[in-house]
């Protein structure tokens, strides 16, 4: 079993970060910009579809990455935004690192499922993806990468997670020990109504931006900038299961239960993936 308070926090990170495993990829052309890798013909029209959500290409202009970084990835999932990242890193002498799920003995089966179908889409040498390394993230784990060697840090949709499982403030200081000074932290996760009284476990999913943002500062990190790329401004944030009632999770039950096919989706849907907040931190020089 992954050492987590709550193996909830474990569902939510393959639910949220996952995408589709599509077919053997095409050779193709090194993508040597962000553009080219966005529109790679190795992404499935499913994962294309949510770029209006996500801004992968916006995003990642706004955290600054560039050819031949070192990026470290926390909790890819399945590997949404590692089959953007990989092929322009690997086509520009660049690097990615996946700071996977942890797994501890007993090993969750489901953990363990992810994490070695991500090993053998990203870590196996095969086009246009190149070698990923693959680290681990969790309540015990070690360094996620050697101390100083990254350019760029990404923590992508799961923050509320690492909030449920008590291991927010590591992540943070993980990330910092990884960057080389003058590096950049990314967030991107959903935003809780401006305002509240944060939500410490983040049980609908949603953070409040003020303490996220407390977090980074905490860890000694510097809030450069904040975009609103990721906005949504007809999300509410009122819905009976969560952050998880939007798409692409679309719970029509409480978490554990099965579908219910009488749940009216048509509003939900109509909203569209959450609002998200976008940050940028620095480590000091």
């Amino acid at each position: 079993m992954i050492m987590f308070s709550r193996r909830a926090a474990l569902v939510g990170a393959i639910a949220m970060a996952g995408c589709q495993r599509g077919p053997k990829a095409p050779a193709v052309a090194p993508p040597k910009t962000i553009a080219a890798a966005v529109a790679g013909s190795w992404r499935s029209a499913a994962d294309k579809a949510r770029d209006r959500w996500r801004h992968p290409a916006e995003s990642l202009a706004f955290w600054g990455l560039e050819p031949g970084h070192t990026v470290v990835e926390f909790w890819p999932g399945a590997g949404w935004y590692s089959e953007i990242l990989a092929p322009f890193l690997d086509a520009t002498a660049g690097k990615l690192v996946a700071a996977h799920l942890q797994l501890a003995e007993p090993v969750d089966p489901a953990a363990a499922q992810v994490v070695e179908a991500y090993r053998a889409r990203f870590a196996a040498g095969r086009k246009p993806y190149g070698v990923v390394e693959i680290t681990a993230f969790g309540p015990t784990s070690g360094p996620v990468a050697p101390a100083g060697s990254a350019d760029l840090v990404l923590f992508l949709r799961n923050l509320h997670n690492w909030m449920a499982a008590g291991i927010a403030e590591k992540a943070f200081r993980d990330a910092f020990l990884a960057l080389k000074p003058g590096g950049v932290l990314g967030v991107e996760e959903h935003r809780a109504a401006p305002g509240g009284v944060p939500d410490l476990l983040a049980d609908s999913g949603y953070v409040d931006q003020a303490y996220a943002i407390k977090l980074g500062q905490e860890a000694g990190f510097r809030l450069a900038a904040a975009s609103e790329i990721n906005a949504n401004p007809k999300d509410t944030r009122d819905h009976p299961f969560g952050v998880w009632t939007l798409p692409p999770v679309r719970r029509s039950s409480p978490r554990g239960e099965a579908f219910d096919p009488k749940f009216d989706r048509a509003r939900y849907d109509a909203i569209g993936e959450s609002d998200r907040m976008t940050l940028k931190f620095v480590k000091p020089a």
